[in-house]
């Protein structure tokens, strides 16, 4: 019973009192990077989910036999042979998305959370925890992209995963998008946004 409620913690936390964005405040470069749209910050979630969950499950089966002083490059090899497969998937069947996310999709390969997850996780603890970190991780990353993605491409262009939301006669009657939610610095807006809401209803995060 024990196992199963810290393999629970460890896949659940992530999403809110252990999120790696804003709680640890962990890959802020690609949130600031990719979330002008829905549709690319749905896709580059769902990379980082898919990396981090394989490369923590791979970096836990060979964990014993890495050498300590190379850890590091070991870790850094595996994620970058599976964002290497990620890439290659994205352009093969989903060109455009791959084109709007350009290099970043690359630098999943630098992304803290991976690292990290890597280093404090995979390296002490069996594959199943490891690919559970992993999932947990990525989808509360995932959730951050998804809701600062939402609110910059509905306030800033008026449409969600290319659709246009906004009714013509909202700008008939003198509605104007919001072109400043476009620009990366709305993304630490609505990120601070999300960070503040979240304390709010969360007193084990708020300071003493």
């Amino acid at each position: 019973m024990a196992d199963k409620t810290n393999n629970k913690q460890v896949f659940f936390n992530p999403f809110s009192k252990d999120n790696p964005v804003v709680v640890q405040v962990l890959g802020i470069c690609s949130v600031l990077a990719v979330t002008a749209k829905l549709e690319p910050a749905i896709v580059m979630g769902l990379s980082v989910i898919a990396v981090l969950a394989f490369s923590n499950v791979i970096i836990s089966l060979l964990r014993n036999t890495i050498p300590t002083n190379i850890r590091i490059i070991v870790q850094l090899v595996v994620v970058a042979g599976l964002v290497v497969i990620v890439s290659q998937l994205l352009e093969a069947y989903a060109y455009d998305v791959s084109k709007q996310l350009s290099v970043f999709i690359g630098l999943i390969i630098t992304n803290c959370i991976l690292m990290g997850r890597l280093e404090a996780f995979a390296m002490a603890n069996r594959p199943w925890p490891s690919f559970l970190d992993g999932i947990g991780n990525g989808i509360g990353y995932t959730i951050i992209l998804v809701i600062v993605g939402f609110f910059r491409e509905l306030l800033g262009s008026g449409s969600l995963l290319g659709h246009t939301i906004i009714p013509e006669s909202f700008y008939e009657a003198g509605y104007v998008n919001n072109g400043l939610m476009i620009l990366p610095p709305m993304a630490l807006i609505v990120v601070a946004c999300i960070i503040w809401v979240q304390r709010s209803f969360n007193k084990d995060l708020q300071e003493k």
